[in-house]
């Protein structure tokens, strides 16, 4: 039992929240059964923060209210080029392994299940994802966080080296990455090289 479309808790406007799955536990006791209920939900502020919790309760509105507050405490930063990510990652948690590849403009989200609601909650346009193993979704969520936090930018990679980024992966992605750091006001506002052509 679950849902693919936002879910709006009037908390706070800027976060996207989305019920993964929602799971009846029950509870065999002398008097007969008691019954509670469990919410995987999945809160994002659709450009580039996302974050996953699991609520319990014995009502299905307080297990997602509880879901929610956990996930708001479980945020992470998911580094971003353009509508993509910045490199391949492939993960193994536990039963789940799972592929994240960057996509080219225009693909949109390759993705399902509970893959697509933390990619999408994160603000991903275009990614190709692929999931083997497990299909339980609090596996598949896990490792997808896990994934997204192992993301660095050229940037990034280049300081931990102590090289330039050009080193790294070219003057012309290099250019690219500035450009679009720069939000896309052309090279030069962002000290890009010149072309051959402008060289001539």
């Amino acid at each position: 039992m679950g849902s693919r479309y936002p879910h709006s808790s009037g908390e706070r406007s800027d976060l996207t929240d989305r019920v993964v799955r929602v799971n009846r536990v029950s509870k065999v006791v002398k008097g007969g059964r008691k019954f509670s209920f469990s919410a995987l939900i999945v809160v994002g502020d659709m450009n580039g923060r996302v974050g996953a919790g699991i609520g319990k309760a014995k009502e299905v509105t307080e297990a997602i209210r509880k879901g929610m507050d956990v996930a708001k405490r479980n945020m992470i930063t998911v580094p971003m080029v353009g509508t993509t990510i910045p490199h391949e990652v492939r993960l193994k948690w536990g039963a789940a392994r799972i592929m994240l590849k960057p996509a080219a403009p225009g693909t949109g989200v390759i993705s399902g299940g509970a893959m697509r609601a933390v990619i999408e909650t994160a603000g991903i346009k275009d990614i190709l994802t692929k999931s083997h193993g497990t299909n339980n979704p609090i596996n598949t969520v896990r490792a997808t966080l896990a994934a997204l936090q192992q993301l660095r930018t050229a940037q990034q990679i280049a300081e931990l080296r102590g090289k330039e980024v050009e080193q790294i992966v070219g003057k012309r992605l290099a250019a690219a990455y500035r450009r679009q750091e720069s939000g896309g006001k052309g090279p030069a506002a962002n000290g890009a090289e010149p072309t051959p052509v402008e060289t001539k």
